[in-house]
């Protein structure tokens, strides 16, 4: 007898959540093992948006919100869209859940019937196929070189566009690339999908902050207004604030749309945690300050990183854009041996090589569409950082040709 569902068949666990637990497994046999593969600020969170959250509780706000959320962080959400985006939404525009991977869920609850198409441009945020698969729907994964990037390009859009599209997810900066799109490149997509009326936009900005090289950040909706009526933008409060633990995401798209998730949303979870509301509440309307400190310390470690790379023979390191990840190559190491007598097949077998000889944890290219490369998180303190490419060093440097 089977307890599982059949549709869980065809989905796979997050990957980046699979090689944190591989680093511990390694770690509680009493292994120094480095884990870069979940990708989250080492930062605390910023005491006035913990206070908030305790202020909140201690105050009795801790029974149900409303489903679409408080009124006053939705409040804030519109105006933070207006103050940082130059886009107008009212509150029947916008939604708040746990995090923005239930966010994006609840959007394709709502919206995919079996057999529906989703763009998913890889490299893609781990996540992504596994929920259209869940709920029906088929990723359509077109590549997004290295030479191009890692971005989407117009004419890459129209021929993976069929009349089965009923998505395209963009995510910029990207995870796992870090790539960035001007707003010309996003306004040469839009004139793609101004002739597809039938494609719906899912703008994932939760990296909108942590952009590199003095980069500016623009909104795909900011870009392709004409495109409001299908555009929906997901963000959070997770990466910008240092807020992983803390579950809260918002989006701000099409009125009906956002109902429609709203629904969803009250029949699963119901609402988001009231204190949690209030500490994102905080972030939004408080002091700004961690935003330009957390992106110089990110920026400092993207160089580190690069600098590092550049020194192992056999991977490559395009300078990532945005975001706090490395989308590192390792076409150089495939076919090499290992002490062991392995001869490494591919992204796969070299992650779990490096995570073997070198005790670094990282995901592998596959798991984001894309090979053969491995992703490490760059969100960690800069000792940490030098240690790990160290151990990554010794262990290619020990491989020999097959």
């Amino acid at each position: 007898m089977s307890y599982v569902a059949n549709r869980l068949s065809v989905v796979k666990p997050s990957a980046s959540m699979a090689a944190s637990q591989a680093a511990k497994a390694l770690r509680a046999k009493g292994f120094d093992v480095i884990d870069l593969g979940l990708g989250e600020p080492d930062f605390p969170t910023p005491p006035h948006i913990a206070e908030a959250a305790h202020k909140a509780a201690l105050a009795g706000e801790t029974l149900y919100t409303a489903s679409a959320g408080t009124p006053a962080l939705r409040a804030a959400v519109a105006e933070k869209f207006r103050r940082e985006n130059g886009l107008d939404y009212g509150p029947d525009d916008i939604v708040v859940a746990n995090g923005a991977k239930q966010i994006i869920f609840n959007a394709l609850m709502a919206t995919l019937n079996d057999g529906d198409e989703a763009i998913l441009p890889a490299p893609y945020f781990v996540s992504y196929p596994e929920m259209v698969k869940l709920l029906g729907g088929v990723p359509v994964t077109p590549v997004c070189s290295a030479e191009a990037g890692f971005r989407l390009t117009p004419a890459v859009l129209e021929g993976a566009i069929t009349p089965r599209t009923k998505w395209l997810f963009l995510n910029a900066p990207g995870n796992p690339s870090g790539a960035v799109y001007t707003a010309e490149e996003m306004q040469a997509l839009g004139a793609v999908l101004a002739k597809h009326p039938q494609v719906l936009i899912l703008s994932d900005e939760i990296y909108e902050h942590i952009l590199f090289d003095g980069r500016s950040f623009v909104s795909f909706g900011q870009a392709c207004p004409e495109l409001r009526a299908r555009t929906l933008i997901v963000n959070g409060v997770a990466k910008a604030y240092a807020m992983t633990g803390w579950r809260v995401g918002y989006a701000a798209g099409p009125a009906a749309l956002i109902k429609a998730m709203t629904t969803v949303q009250s029949q699963s979870c119901t609402s988001v945690a009231a204190p949690m509301q209030a500490a994102a509440l905080a972030a939004l309307t408080g002091p700004q300050e961690c935003i330009p400190a957390f992106k110089a310390a990110y920026e400092r470690r993207r160089n580190l990183v690069v600098a590092g790379i550049a020194q192992i023979p056999g991977l490559s390191l395009p300078p990532p854009e945005g975001a706090f990840y490395a989308y590192i190559g390792c076409a150089g190491l495939i076919g090499k041996r290992t002490p062991a007598g392995e001869v490494l097949a591919d992204d796969v077998a070299v992650s779990n090589y490096i995570l073997a000889a070198g005790h670094v944890s990282s995901v592998p290219g596959t798991a984001y569409g894309l090979s053969p490369f491995f992703r490490i998180s760059t969100a960690t303190s800069d000792a940490v950082l030098i240690e790990a490419i160290a151990r990554i060093a010794r262990a290619v440097a020990a491989l020999t040709e097959a």
